[in-house]
C-alpha cells in the first residue's frame, strides 16, 4: 500500500480545561511549584547505556512506528560527530519504578542513537537496527560505515571518541504529582514541531496488558491501515487512539464526563484491571464497520465532513465523523441493512451536514463537550432510523449525562 498523508481535522484534547475560568485552575499552582526540574549533560554513550538497561524507558512497541528515514537519522548522528548543537530531551521520572524515566521529548533522537549502536530490539521488522549513514551533508567519508566501523577502525577512532563523549542537554523532572500536569508539558514540549499524539505518553502513564494489546491490535488492523492509507503503524500512535476512542464509547459512553483525555486514561485502566470477554469480537465489528463506511461513501470521501456549498467533501480526516459512523454500523443488523441501502444512507449524511447546525457544530466545533457527542450520536442515529428498515436504541440526555445501555 502506497504511503499517503492523511490530513486530520485536528481536536484538542483538553479543549475543555483550558476554557476553565481561572479559579478553577489556582489549584494546580501548587503541584507546579513541587516539581524538580534539573538539567545534566549526559554523553551520548551514557543515553545508549541508560536505553539498553531500560532506564529510559523506549519501549519495542516504539521502535516499529519509526518516524525518521535513514537520511534523517544519518545527519542527526553526523551532527554528533561535529558537535553541532541538538535539541535538548526532556524525561519524566516514573513514579512506579525508582530510577526509571518516561520520554517526554526527544523520542526520535533516542530511538536513532539506539539503533545506530546496535542496540535496538532485532525482533522489530524495519527496525534499521545498527544502520549504516547515508546522504552526509559535511561528512561524506564517513557516508556508509556503521558504528562498528567506528570501533574497528583506528582511523576512525577520533570521530568514535566524539560520538561517544558528545554531550546531550537532559532535562529530568521529578517529584511530579498531577497527571493532568504532566500531561500539559508534553503538549507545550511539542507545540511549533510536528506534534504528537498524547497516546504516546498515555501508554507510558498507563502500561498494562490492554494498553500492549491495544497496539498490537492496531498494527494488524486493516481499517486503520486504509484510515492512513499507509502499510506502516502510525509514528504518532494516532491508529491506537482511534481504536481506544472506539472501545472507550462502545463500554463506557455513559460515563463520559467532558474530559476526553481522562476518559481514555480511565478506558485504559479500566481495561488493563479487568479483560471484557468479548472485547476481540468488538474490534472485528470495528474492522466491519470501517469497510461499510468506505463502502458507502468511498475510501477517499468517508469520515469526511460534506460541504453543500462545494458540493464536495472536505479533505480532513473527521475522528467525531469517524465515532458517529462504527458506533452505528458496528450492529451487524445496522450494517447489513445500510449496505443495501447505500444511496439513501449517503443522501441522509448530506442532508445532515447540509440542513443541521447542530449536527455540523457537534463535528467541528468544541466535539468533545457531552452535549456535542449526544447531538452528532443522537442526530446520526435518527437519519439512520428513517432510511433503514431496522429499529434499534438512540443515546438519552439526562441532565449533563449520555444514557446508553446498548444498542439492542
Amino acid at each position: 500500500m502506497p504511503n499517503e498523508e492523511v490530513i486530520f481535522f485536528e481536536e484538542e484534547e483538553d479543549e475543555e480545561i483550558e476554557s476553565e475560568p481561572l479559579s478553577g485552575l489556582i489549584p494546580e499552582l501548587k503541584p507546579i511549584r513541587e516539581i524538580v526540574v534539573s538539567g545534566s549533560d549526559w554523553t551520548t554513550e551514557t543515553i545508549f547505556n541508560q536505553l539498553v538497561r531500560g532506564n529510559i524507558e523506549l519501549n519495542p512497541r516504539f521502535q516499529r512506528r519509526d518516524a525518521w528515514d535513514i537520511t534523517r537519522k544519518s545527519r542527526f548522528i553526523e551532527s554528533l560527530i561535529l558537535g553541532f548543537p541538538i535539541p535538548q530531551i526532556v524525561l519524566a521520572a516514573n513514579r512506579q519504578e525508582k530510577g526509571k524515566f518516561i520520554v517526554l521529548d526527544g523520542k526520535q533522537r533516542l530511538l536513532t542513537i539506539m539503533q545506530f549502536y546496535g542496540g535496538s530490539d532485532e525482533n522489530i521488522s524495519n527496525n534499521n537496527n545498527a544502520f549504516a549513514l547515508r546522504n552526509l551533508e559535511f561528512r561524506r567519508d564517513l557516508i556508509g560505515k556503521k558504528y562498528e566501523d567506528f570501533k574497528n577502525d583506528i582511523l576512525l577512532r577520533s570521530e568514535l571518541n566524539a560520538l561517544d563523549n558528545q554531550t546531550i542537554r537532559t532535562v529530568l523532572i521529578r517529584s511530579w504529582t498531577n497527571e493532568n500536569l504532566l500531561y500539559k508539558i508534553f503538549l507545550r514540549l511539542n507545540i511549533g514541531g510536528t506534534p504528537l499524539s498524547p497516546q504516546e505518553l498515555r501508554q507510558a502513564l498507563h502500561p498494562g496488558t490492554f494498553i500492549n494489546w491495544l497496539d498490537d491490535q492496531s498494527v494488524k488492523s486493516k481499517a486503520l491501515r486504509k484510515i492512513f492509507k499507509s502499510s506502516n503503524p502510525d509514528s504518532r500512535m494516532r491508529d491506537v487512539e482511534l481504536l481506544l476512542r472506539y472501545i472507550g464509547f462502545h463500554y463506557f459512553l455513559s460515563d463520559y464526563r467532558g474530559n476526553l483525555k481522562e476518559f481514555l486514561d480511565t478506558t485504559c485502566e479500566r481495561l488493563n484491571d479487568q479483560r471484557y470477554h468479548d472485547i476481540t469480537n468488538i474490534v472485528n465489528q470495528f474492522e466491519e464497520a470501517v469497510q461499510t463506511t468506505i463502502n458507502i461513501f468511498e475510501e477517499k470521501n468517508f469520515s469526511r465532513l460534506w460541504s453543500s456549498r462545494n458540493n464536495k467533501y472536505q479533505s480532513q480526516f473527521n475522528r467525531a465523523i469517524l465515532d458517529v459512523m462504527v458506533f452505528y454500523f458496528s450492529d451487524e443488523i445496522i450494517r447489513r441493512s445500510a449496505e443495501d441501502h447505500q444511496e439513501k444512507v449517503k443522501i441522509a449524511f448530506q442532508e445532515l451536514c447540509s440542513s443541521n447546525s447542530d449536527f455540523r457544530e457537534a463535528v467541528e466545533r468544541r466535539t468533545q463537550n457531552i452535549p456535542e457527542i449526544y447531538n452528532r450520536l443522537r442526530l446520526w442515529g435518527e437519519s439512520l432510523r428513517k432510511v433503514l428498515e431496522v429499529n434499534f436504541n438512540l443515546p438519552e440526555l439526562d441532565g449533563n449525562r449520555i444514557i446508553f445501555n446498548g444498542l439492542r
